[in-house]
């Protein structure tokens, strides 16, 4: 790509089954079989709303690489940025991403939906454009009437309901959220009062100041309504995800383990593209060992999901339990804890996709997400600053937890530090947990 930050780079694009195109993955393991490379770096997004962000965030993640490894002899690196369909709300700034314009320099939620948002939501929603319409027109009115807020709850779980046949539908079912079983949450079938009212709550403590927030009447709950369909969104792509990786991206570093079988894979995965990274390792082939780190950067996803055994229930592991013995190097996960998305929203959100129970519950570890706090329940897990990660080297193998609050500390409610990401400390780290660097 002409001005890119790195070369060569590739672009390895996933539709929502998991299904890769044929054309970029034919060109990837025909050019990188003939490059001369020793190492691959593959970086999956999370929420974003097209091709242009995502790569984008590649060019500015990847741009302290080149001077990083400077000479190092004998190392060729190339880079791919895997592309699959999720979404962001355009009221989450990122940054450093200064033409997302205003929403770059305060927090504000509109009523209703901006056409952006509109559009992502057809865009990876396909089939439900009178759905998404009457969402907008139900969020700008705000009605004060339990019908209409039932209404919305309804309209939701149309718009974001698992596939109904195909071999993405059986995945979605069997790995529907981190370990627990069924297609819907619960939160889309509870009562919709309780679940506004806990997310409106979640809001006002990840630092969201609108005074309609602490209102009384049913309005106030439009926040709450507004914020589960973020969540209830972000629930769909948190099962995409899976299912790009472990039948998409997996089978693809098969291929390219057969063509360059001398290549080293290193895997980064940021928010939702951490859980993609993780399920690829699901996906790969028997016998294929060329993956030899994955840094997960604000895995939006739990932190028990490589545990053999879940601390509540002995006799169950997380969905990703023996995924980290398919990385012939370490499994790394930085966290902040500036990340409200995670430290708030995701708890709310996971909670509440569970167990009618639990929804008006509080402070339950359980629901824990890694980039908030990293793995848990992992036998070895090492647990480092980041001053200690950068000057020490990786451990052979096993996972390592990094808090990276130091650097990942910028960032606007509710979504607080999540997406500031592109910094040189933690290309540092890709580089050293895949040995790339000494």
């Amino acid at each position: 790509m002409a001005g890119f930050s790195v070369k060569p780079f590739w672009e390895l694009t996933f539709d929502a089954d998991g299904d890769v195109h044929a054309g970029q993955r034919d060109a990837l393991t025909r050019d990188v079989a003939g490059a001369g490379l020793t190492d691959l770096v593959l970086f999956a997004h999370g929420w974003n709303n097209d091709r242009s962000m995502a790569t984008r965030l590649y060019d500015r993640f990847f741009a302290p690489f080149p001077k990083l490894i400077g000479g190092a002899d004998g190392v060729r690196v190339g880079y791919v940025g895997v592309l699959w369909p999720s979404m962001r709300f355009t009221d989450e700034p990122i940054p450093d991403f200064p033409s997302q314009g205003a929403a770059a320099t305060a927090a504000t939620v509109p009523d209703g939906l901006d056409r952006d948002t509109r559009h992502a939501l057809n865009a990876v929603f396909p089939g439900h454009v009178m759905t998404v319409a009457r969402i907008a027109e139900l969020l700008e009115k705000r009605p004060d009437s339990r019908s209409r807020l039932e209404e919305f709850a309804s309209l939701v779980r149309q718009l974001t309901e698992a596939p109904t046949g195909g071999t993405a539908a059986r995945f979605a079912a069997d790995v529907d959220h981190d370990g627990a079983s069924g297609a819907v949450p619960t939160m889309l079938t509870a009562d919709p009062v309780q679940v506004y009212e806990r997310f409106t709550n979640a809001l006002a403590e990840a630092g969201d100041a609108r005074p309609e927030l602490f209102g009384g009447g049913l309005k106030r709950l439009w926040n709450g309504a507004r914020e589960m369909l973020r969540q209830a969104s972000y629930y769909g792509m948190k099962r995409r995800a899976g299912t790009v990786g472990q039948l998409g991206l997996g089978p693809v570093l098969g291929l390219l383990a057969r063509s360059s079988p001398t290549v080293r894979a290193h895997l980064i995965g940021h928010s939702f593209g951490g859980r993609l990274m993780s399920f690829a390792l699901r996906g790969l082939p028997e016998g294929v060992g060329s993956v030899k780190s994955l840094t997960l950067l604000q895995g939006a996803f739990s932190h028990y999901a490589f545990a053999e055994r879940l601390p509540w229930a002995t006799d169950r592991g997380g969905v990703l339990r023996g995924a980290p013995s398919r990385v012939d190097g370490p499994v790394v996960a930085c966290h902040s804890s500036h990340d409200t998305a995670l430290s708030v929203l995701y708890p709310a959100a996971s909670k509440l996709a569970d167990d009618a129970e639990t929804i008006l519950g509080v402070g339950d570890e359980r629901w824990g997400a890694m980039g908030f706090d990293g793995i848990k329940a992992v036998e070895p897990c090492e647990e480092l600053t980041l001053e200690n990660a950068l000057r020490h080297p990786f451990p052979a193998t096993g996972c390592v937890s990094v808090d990276a609050s130091p650097v990942v500390a910028r960032g606007f409610p509710p979504a607080g530090a999540h997406s500031d990401i592109c910094h040189e400390e933690l290309a540092r780290v890709v580089l050293s947990a895949g040995r790339i660097l000494s």
